[in-house]
């Protein structure tokens, strides 16, 4: 993969990025492809979870209201943990989820939390703006909030990317109106969000797999444009909408694919990433003739839902 220098364009505070943006001096092509190659982490066996709360000390809790999750959802807590009003989950439950869940979860935030960054954002808040970054790990030393604004990815369906909330030690990711779009043919499962603390997202758009230090909520349909994984070190809650858990995919800023022991697929080719979709929520990045057939495509086999009910 030819290392490229993730840019973050923003309109109309172009002129205001210069000083927003830490500078730092330009890196060689060498150290550049490293930054994005050579620490791709692994999820393990936390990869086959939509929905995963790996609270220590059997405190895990997913709290679903009138949602739609198609994927497993998991909780570290007891089997009354994962709590269901109005919710649907085309998937299997596991409370309490292995050690070795957790374990691979806490393992790969970590690895996440050591990955150099190829772009620093200073800026904290963005209101009413259009953003664009190309591949790569950027980073926002403290908080991130996000308000009627859109993020949009430019990339291939190989490409990764990896933001970073809180690298200065703590920092939370709030949206509200906040739409995160690909371009170019781009990957959700190959966006990766690792978080300090809490995720709080409210009617936005939302793509990528999120690694929360803190709780995650995603209310008011938020989670009707979720693509990717909502895991956390604490509780989750979900409020309405769809949220379409990923199968294989890249996390981290590198450019390999995720093919821990746990993962049900052991897909090795990124541009064919195996479905596992409920009927009528869109595509997910996936072939839809590469079925994960431990967890069967309810696009494919003409039946209405899946497993959970």
């Amino acid at each position: 993969m030819s290392a490229r220098n993730a840019r973050f364009v923003l309109v109309p505070l172009a002129t205001f990025l210069s000083l927003a943006c830490g500078s730092a001096p330009p890196a060689s092509s060498a150290s550049q492809e490293q930054a994005l190659t050579s620490s791709s982490a692994s999820l393990g066996s936390a990869s086959n979870f939509a929905v995963l709360s790996a609270a220590p000390l059997s405190g895990g809790a997913v709290t679903c209201t009138g949602a739609t999750i198609n994927g497993d959802v998991g909780s570290s807590g007891s089997a009354a943990s994962i709590v269901r009003t109005g919710c649907i989950i085309n998937g299997a439950t596991v409370a309490p989820v292995a050690s070795g869940v957790v374990n691979d979860f806490n393992s790969a935030y970590a690895a996440l939390a050591s990955q150099s960054c190829t772009q620093t954002i200073n800026q904290a808040a963005f209101t009413d703006t259009a953003l664009s970054v190309n591949p790569g790990v950027i980073c926002f030393p403290a908080a991130a909030t996000f308000t009627r604004t859109t993020l949009t990815l430019n990339g291939s369906a190989t490409d990764t990317w990896l933001f970073k909330v809180g690298t200065s030690g703590t920092g939370a990711l709030t949206g509200t109106g906040f739409s995160v779009v690909m371009a170019g043919g781009g990957n959700p499962c190959n966006v990766t969000w690792w978080i300090a603390q809490a995720v709080t997202m409210t009617t936005s758009n939302f793509n990528g797999t999120i690694l929360a230090g803190a709780a995650i909520t995603a209310t008011v349909g938020t989670a009707g444009a979720f693509n990717g994984r909502a895991l956390a070190k604490a509780a989750v809650t979900l409020t309405g909408g769809t949220l379409n858990g990923c199968t294989g995919g890249s996390i981290g800023g590198g450019g390999g694919d995720d093919d821990g022991e746990g993962d049900h697929d052991h897909d090795h080719d990124k541009d064919h990433h195996k479905c596992n979709q409920g009927r009528g929520n869109g595509r997910e990045g996936c072939d839809p003739g590469n079925s994960d057939h431990h967890n069967g495509s309810n696009d494919e086999d003409g039946h209405g839902r899946g497993r959970g009910h």
